[in-house]
């Protein structure tokens, strides 16, 4: 039933939160730097991990069980995120395709010097993104509140 996947995926959505804000709170503490000691990479490297993998469930999974449960067309990604940004969710498209970009760019930099080049829109974008999971969360909360009210 899409209601228990929806609330499934509101669990998983929650737990990626806490990861991700737990990464970026480390990360923030150490700051952006010339260059870093092997923790302070390591913990930058999850945090991009962590960017990565939020921004695939969230555009990929989350934001398309909300259109499944609101009985949206299932389209293309495109239409996905413009269905989640009439929901509220974030603020806008370009800067949500931006986030996508450098999570693209995440995924395919396999040399540390480039990695590390990124690290401070890693931080940026990760507040937007924790934004746009509490924005998320909220929405939805909200919704199937009002479903049980009903």
């Amino acid at each position: 039933m899409i209601r228990e996947k929806l609330r499934r995926d509101l669990l998983l959505l929650k737990k990626q939160l806490f990861w991700l804000e737990y990464s970026y709170t480390g990360c923030r503490r150490i700051g952006i730097k010339e260059s870093y000691d092997p923790e302070e990479f390591g913990k930058f490297e999850t945090l991009c991990s962590r960017y990565g993998r939020s921004m695939d469930f969230l555009i990929r999974k989350f934001f398309r069980t909300l259109d499944a449960y609101e009985f949206e067309n299932q389209g293309t990604l495109i239409d996905v995120v413009n269905h989640a940004h009439k929901r509220g969710l974030f603020d806008s498209v370009d800067e949500l395709r931006i986030m996508k970009d450098l999570r693209n760019t995440i995924v395919h930099e396999y040399i540390e010097d480039d990695l590390v080049e990124i690290f401070d829109e890693v931080l940026r974008y990760s507040e937007k993104l924790i934004e746009i999971f509490q924005r998320s969360t909220q929405y939805t909360e909200n919704l199937l509140s009002q479903e049980e009210i009903l």
